[in-house]
């Protein structure tokens, strides 16, 4: 297969896949021929006036085109950290990787705890488009403690979150209850912090046997359990962030039957890895949650195609250099991803059949959407599953480097 570089436009795809939300909202699969213009614009049923004489015909078999990618939480290092990533970095991979929407997470310097933190991401998106839509926090800077302004910052973010436990549950309650008749979503992590303690494997065998601290399943089950009786209380339209348990998914599909306004989201890396995988202690593997057993991994992949569990997050979290050169134990967590996750999640799932395509583009695309009150996406990400491609420094556009991919081979490339 050429690389992606060799492509000339304006270009023809013939009998390529359409991944397209119905009027159902679900992904539905058919073929077609799709024409790039020469601004690298995607035409379908195109008027056959368009097409030049000479036009590049790509007969490529495989190419997948389906409604554009939305994240539903992400880290931005603008403002704060941008000696680690940019705005721009940012926006340039989440493109990279076909993302068209990107939630940011509140965690910036200054937390997105107020009117005047949201007029900066106002400037950021009238210069970049609306591909960032940021979180407002839940609490002021994120320390769990007092209530922001819910009602003033409402208007200007996707939903609420503080993108980390809040251990106050007579607090969550209350957010639960002014967040409610706004129509936006809250995003909880269950985390016991008693129960997790300082441990950074998931506990078991593997702890273990690499000789580190093991953190329970019953630190994300239990609290979970509790956050789920909140919303039966106040029935609050909740999102439950990184879930990494098979007992989540059980909850999680009993929490649904019962009628709960109820989603929940894993993250790419624990639906393509799990605890054996710490062998090498890489810390770049090092998550929060840590990586599942096995068991919990198959559990999630098995929740996706339920519907327990709705959506894949990428939670891309760049590092600086030297923060991840150090033991495992000790590395603080988080990994890039936006542009690995779509080529990565392909090879493990969908040619594994583990997933069709449809579930894999529902779960990253039109189910996000919905979580977050956004449009049906439209089709825009043009996929080829058989271009392989090192990454490398120079082929990836954040300046972070924190992802055990970097310096590997992958299958599968967003053109």
């Amino acid at each position: 297969m050429p690389p992606e570089n060799s492509l000339t436009y304006p270009v023809l795809f013939k009998e390529v896949r359409i991944l397209d939300a119905a009027s159902s909202s679900n992904i539905s699969e058919t073929f077609a021929d799709v024409f790039v213009d020469g601004d690298r614009q995607i035409h379908l049923n195109f008027d056959q006036s368009l097409i030049p004489e000479n036009i590049n015909i790509e007969q490529r078999s495989g190419v997948v085109l389906g409604t554009g990618l939305i994240d539903l939480y992400s880290t931005s290092c603008e403002p704060g950290h941008e000696s680690t990533e940019t705005i721009s970095e940012l926006v340039k991979a989440a493109k990279n990787g076909g993302f068209t929407t990107v939630g940011i997470l509140p965690n910036t310097q200054p937390a997105i705890d107020d009117i005047a933190a949201l007029e900066f991401w106002r400037n950021v998106q009238h210069k970049q488009g609306n591909i960032l839509q940021p979180w407002g926090a839940i609490t002021k800077g994120l320390e769990g403690n007092q209530l922001t302004d819910i009602g003033e910052l409402a208007d200007s973010v996707v939903g609420f979150t503080d993108g980390k436990a809040i251990n106050n549950l007579l607090l969550v309650r209350r957010a639960m209850e002014y967040i409610k008749p706004l129509g936006k979503p809250i995003a909880l992590f269950p985390k016991n912090p008693d129960l997790a303690g300082s441990g950074v494997i998931r506990e078991g065998k593997w702890s273990i046997q690499y000789g580190m601290t093991g953190y329970p399943a019953a630190a994300e089950t239990t609290a979970l359990s509790a956050l789920i009786e909140l919303v039966r209380l106040t029935k609050a339209p909740t999102h439950f962030m990184r879930l990494s348990t098979a007992q989540s998914v059980e909850l999680m599909a009993q929490a649904k039957n019962d009628g709960l306004p109820v989603t929940a989201s894993t993250t790419w890396l624990h639906l393509c890895h799990y605890d054996r995988d710490l062998a090498t202690y890489d810390p770049n593997l090092r998550l929060m949650p840590p990586l599942g057993s096995e068991s919990d991994r198959l559990a999630l992949i098995t929740g996706i195609k339920s519907g327990a569990i709705d959506s894949i997050a990428v939670d891309h979290t760049p590092r600086a250099y030297e923060e991840k050169v150090v033991p495992f134990e000790v590395a603080p967590v988080g990994a890039i991803g936006l542009e690995f996750a779509l080529s990565v999640l392909w090879q493990n799932l969908v040619v594994t059949e583990l997933l069709t395509a449809s579930e894999l583009w529902q779960a990253l695309s039109v189910n996000p959407a919905k979580t977050l009150g956004l449009a049906q996406p439209k089709l825009a990400t043009l996929f080829d599953p058989s271009l392989e491609w090192l990454v490398t420094n120079n082929a990836i556009a954040s300046q972070s480097r924190n992802s055990n991919y970097m310096g590997r081979s992958l299958v599968g490339k967003v053109l």
